[in-house]
């Protein structure tokens, strides 16, 4: 895998090089790290599941938690680090670094502040997250050691994202997947062998997640990507302004999934342990897949960056119809095989209650009949937050999780009861894509319009 050694090599590689090897050797790493987060998510499931059904929810009221962790660490992240890149493909180094401090350690400090809350107010917190009094104690003793692990997970996104927008997305997998082949490790020795439980679960992630920041700073500055100094922390109004402008989309995103995760719960609690817990199973498997997804995008992600601050406009739309191609052939392929083997997918993580199976399997089912819609809505996503369309970015962000989930998952269940709970993510998967199709047709329209406003400004005139 190729590594630019300097700033100049990386922008000279990333605005000439060959469109898929370009976004294949840029995602291969992103797509591993992602694989793996998603399959320690799996593993703490897939572990806690044997403690039974509602340990086993615990772990679906605290994935809302750890959504409101990520949407501190992705908005400082994604809002510093695409912002990064285009000022990188503008060649103003300087300026990129003060961006990248900022947002990094503003991220640490409101990973603190949440702690502090989170533990002040933490029985309110995990009965507000959906908890049933089965549950409570489970998800009380994990909620305590997620808590203090939020600063380093909110900075170790934010490191991991600057480096992949930098085009150094290897030293970034370096960091997040040794974390979390850490937490995978761990997850039986704290569970089982010290007899430590839900609680043993949360430990093993605070740990992988403090090991992981660790070494993601200590990539920093390396392949020509930018280091982290405090001298370059530089807090404005102004720099917040375009650090939350460029990160709002993934805010929305991010603290959406929390919301619906907590509706989602609360929507399924009227019908037991085992429904939410169902839920919890079919949500860490759909994460999985879309995973790969979301891994290739942020491959995308530098390559749009760097050559949309370029204006380099053909590239960047090039790089997005390659991507949607591969992407939505992949996810239909994952969606047969998930829909095919739904039963057996789910019994991996619930041995003891076929109730378990039941729910899930059904729900796993329905949501593989839309899955391959989401490499269009996830990509155009990208695309647009990159290229610093925010206001569109943010709208599409809040559909799939906001605009549409959260009706319908308070709305159907009323009509159609517990399959009304199963249809929610798969309707409101088919709205998104409707409302995303014209959002991202015109955008690349514009890119067109701009450049052949770009290759008329830089075409000679006829001579005199």
């Amino acid at each position: 895998m190729r590594h630019a050694a300097t700033a100049d090599e990386k922008f000279h590689w990333i605005t000439t090089a060959s469109i898929p090897g370009l976004v294949g050797t840029l995602a291969v790493p992103t797509i591993v790290s992602m694989l793996i987060s998603a399959l320690y998510n799996m593993a703490d499931t897939f572990f806690v599941g044997n403690l039974g059904t509602s340990a086993q929810g615990a772990v679906g009221i605290v994935f809302s938690l750890m959504a409101i962790i990520q949407a501190l660490g992705f908005t400082f992240g994604q809002g510093s680090g695409n912002y990064v890149s285009r000022l990188l493909g503008q060649r103003r180094a300087e300026q990129a670094e003060q961006v990248a401090a900022t947002g990094f350690f503003t991220a640490l400090m409101a990973g603190a502040v949440l702690t502090v809350l989170g533990l002040l107010f933490l029985t309110p917190l995990v009965r507000f997250l959906g908890a049933t009094d089965s549950i409570f104690p489970y998800a009380r003793d994990y909620t305590r050691f997620i808590l203090l692990g939020a600063p380093f997970m909110a900075g170790s996104l934010v490191l991991n994202n600057l480096l992949r927008f930098e085009g150094s997305a290897f030293y970034g997998m370096l960091g997040i997947s040794t974390g979390a082949i850490l937490n995978i490790a761990l997850d039986p020795i704290l569970i089982f062998a010290l007899n430590l439980g839900t609680a043993g679960a949360a430990l093993a992630t605070v740990i992988s997640q403090l090991v992981s920041f660790c070494i993601l700073v200590l990539q920093c500055g390396r392949g020509g990507s930018l280091p982290i100094r405090p001298s370059r922390f530089s807090p404005s109004l102004a720099l917040y302004r375009d650090i939350l402008k460029n990160g709002l989309p993934s805010f929305c995103r991010q603290s959406l999934t929390s919301v619906a995760s907590i509706c989602l719960n609360l929507a399924a609690r009227p019908y037991g342990d085992a429904a939410i817990a169902a839920m919890t199973v079919v949500s860490r498997i759909t994460a999985f897949a879309s995973s790969a997804l979301i891994g290739f995008g942020q491959g995308f992600q530098p390559v749009c960056g760097f050559n949309f601050g370029a204006t380099l406009y053909s590239r960047v739309r090039q790089a997005f119809w390659f991507c949607v191609k591969v992407s939505f052939a992949v996810l239909a392929v994952l969606s047969a095989v998930g829909f095919l083997f739904a039963p057996q997918i789910v019994l991996l993580f619930q041995k003891s209650d076929p109730l378990v199976v039941s729910i899930g399997a059904r729900a796993l089912r329905f949501q593989c009949l839309t899955l391959p819609c989401t490499s269009w809505v996830i990509l155009n996503n990208m695309m647009l937050q990159t290229c610093g369309e925010s206001f569109k970015a943010s709208i599409l962000a809040m559909a799939r999780q906001g605009l549409f989930f959260l009706p319908v998952i308070w709305i159907l269940p009323l009509f159609i009861k517990l399959l009304g709970i199963q249809l929610a993510q798969p309707i409101a998967d088919l709205f998104t894509l409707c409302m995303s199709i014209p959002m991202g047709v015109g955008f690349l329209q514009k890119l067109a319009r701009l450049e052949q406003k770009t290759t008329a400004v830089h075409t000679p005139g006829p001579h005199t």
